[in-house]
């Protein structure tokens, strides 16, 4: 497995139009899982297509094992691409897809059988392969274009969002096999996907893309409690982070003049305005505690391990997650205590400023 680097790459599609990624700068080491992730027209797609070759960089450079790509064509470039879509033959069994690649690269029929075989073995397909694709699953069409990919023994593995035509259970059983693969392969993967819990599940280090800007990189538990600005915080997390407006006074942190916690936060400035951020889990409820506030209930989700309360105080909203099997009735007045050791606070251009352990 190989090592990829990029420098300052940047992409437009059309000289007046404004950057799809721009100045993206990141090493994956041999063997790492780096899942690059945001929502919508972040880039993350884009990325990938430059990777395999689709699409020329505007600026910048990518580097496989130290040695630059750019005048490579896209079969020179020794990467495997797993698509949301299968893209397998109809026509072709299993064995057949598998071995589909190996034969236009005219490998030897010892060589095909012998790789497709043990992809075959490891992805728990042998039952199948004189099976045609529309008798299987789709957890087991995706194992096929696994399969696929894996034959070709490459240096790095392109994963773009493959586990989003697949049903919720079969998502998370996809996505343990794929970390499994990795471990295994001890296989070097860049893995796309909108979905932040798929992100936190399977990598090695994150990538929050946001507009084709890189917002933060790091671990998934780092990117949770540590959250570089607040669209990471926004973006990470469910439910989303709740948010409130402060002014730090020299009484302490007065939020939405509401809620007026005792906490020195000396890296705060005095009469100025920030927002502060606090996970539901860290929302302490049927608090007895000398700051805990009444809130009014408005809403219960019961989602089995553990209960989202929707709550209101004065003009603040907010959401609190509960553990244990007590039931809820909506119009309820709840004792909540905010735990402002886990709190962040964020200035008028969005970076964090203080706070999260």
């Amino acid at each position: 497995m190989g090592t990829i680097e990029f420098k300052q790459v940047s992409k437009k599609y059309k000289e007046n139009a404004g950057y799809a990624l721009k100045d993206f700068t990141l090493q994956v080491k041999e063997g790492e899982l780096v899942v690059i992730v945001g929502s919508s027209g972040s880039g993350k797609s884009t990325l990938l297509e430059l990777i395999c070759g689709f699409e020329a960089l505007t600026s910048g450079d990518i580097l496989i094992d130290g040695q630059s790509i750019q005048d490579q064509l896209p079969k020179d470039r020794n990467v495997s691409m797993v698509f949301q879509n299968y893209a397998l033959l109809p026509h072709l069994t299993v064995y057949e897809n598998i071995a589909f690649g190996m034969r236009i690269r005219k490998e030897s029929k010892q060589q095909i059988d012998e790789k497709v075989r043990w992809a075959a073995a490891l992805l728990e397909l042998e039952p199948y392969l004189k099976v045609k694709p529309k008798k299987l699953s789709g957890g087991q069409r995706q194992r096929v274009a696994l399969a696929r990919a894996m034959v070709r023994k490459p240096k790095l593995f392109l994963m773009d969002e493959p586990l989003s035509s697949l049903d919720a259970k079969l998502r998370d059983n996809m996505s343990t096999q794929i970390k499994a693969l990795h471990e295994k392969l001890h296989a070097t993967m860049l893995y796309v996907t909108h979905d932040q819990i798929e992100a936190m599940t399977m990598a090695d280090r994150l990538v929050i893309l946001d507009q084709g800007k890189i917002q933060q990189i790091g671990s998934p538990l780092e990117i949770y409690h540590q959250p570089k600005n607040l669209f990471v915080a926004q973006f990470i997390g469910r439910p989303s982070i709740n948010l409130f407006e402060c002014r730090r006074t020299e009484f302490g942190i007065l939020l939405d003049e509401a809620i007026e916690p005792r906490v020195n936060e000396n890296l705060l400035e005095k009469n100025q305005d920030y927002k502060l951020g606090i996970r539901s889990e860290h929302i302490e409820i049927d608090a007895e505690k000398e700051t805990h506030l009444v809130a009014l209930l408005e809403k219960v989700e019961y989602l089995g391990s553990e209960t989202l309360l929707h709550l209101k105080y004065k003009n603040c909203k907010f959401v609190a997650k509960n553990y244990n099997d007590k039931i809820f009735k909506v119009g309820d007045a709840i004792k909540v205590h905010f735990n402002l050791t886990k709190a962040h606070y964020f200035d008028n251009q969005q970076e964090r400023v203080s706070g999260g352990k």
